[in-house]
């Protein structure tokens, strides 16, 4: 067996140790669960990607919609926790968390998958988050790449929020939206904990 694949150079605990070969090991891994309509609330969800390039993508959550025009909902643009080494938008937890938020508040949830450090290391999860958010600003004319973010999404009404490392991410995203010229004013609710 090669000594470097079991070498450790840095240790991160409780979240994960880096290998001398540079491979990491979390000690925390994130569980995926597959975009679904959920059978209890009939809340839809979708994968989209926001950066061919990086690579980063998003889960868009879409409460059960009656009627061939609906009115628009709310949009929640969700940042994960996870100290910016763990956790993803992908994960079964935050499936249940924002399937749950969506059903009950009748809002369009819109989970951001940020690269983790450290193979990314910061600001790269604030870079993906940034532009994830001005990804999201080009449906606000109704004519973006995404048709659910055109068809159920009033842009008078956008929430950020996040828990832990996604509350300090959603913090800088509304003050660099709100300090940047010709963005749109917004609301953000960090939430503490995690």
């Amino acid at each position: 067996m090669d000594s470097n694949t079991d070498e450790i150079t840095h240790k991160f605990p409780p979240f994960f140790q880096v290998h001398k070969d540079g491979r990491v090991q979390r000690f925390i891994p994130s569980v995926f669960a597959p975009p679904t309509v959920d059978p209890q609330t009939g809340v839809e969800s979708k994968d989209v990607v926001i950066s061919p390039e990086t690579g980063v993508k998003a889960r868009i959550f879409l409460p059960k919609v009656n009627g061939s025009d609906p009115i628009k909902l709310p949009l929640v643009v969700h940042y994960h926790l996870g100290a910016f080494c763990i956790g993803s938008a992908l994960s079964t937890t935050t499936a249940q968390f924002l399937t749950r938020l969506v059903s009950e508040a009748n809002v369009v949830a819109f989970s951001i998958d940020y690269r983790l450090a450290p193979e990314h290391p910061l600001p790269a999860a604030f870079d993906d988050s940034w532009s994830a958010l001005q990804w999201i600003s080009t449906h606000s004319n109704g004519d973006g790449p995404e048709s659910w973010l055109n068809q159920y999404v009033d842009f008078e009404r956008v929430f950020l929020v996040g828990e832990s490392a996604g509350a300090t991410i959603a913090h800088y995203v509304a003050v660099r939206a709100g300090t940047t010229t010709g963005s749109r004013g917004c609301y953000s609710a960090p939430v503490s904990g995690g």
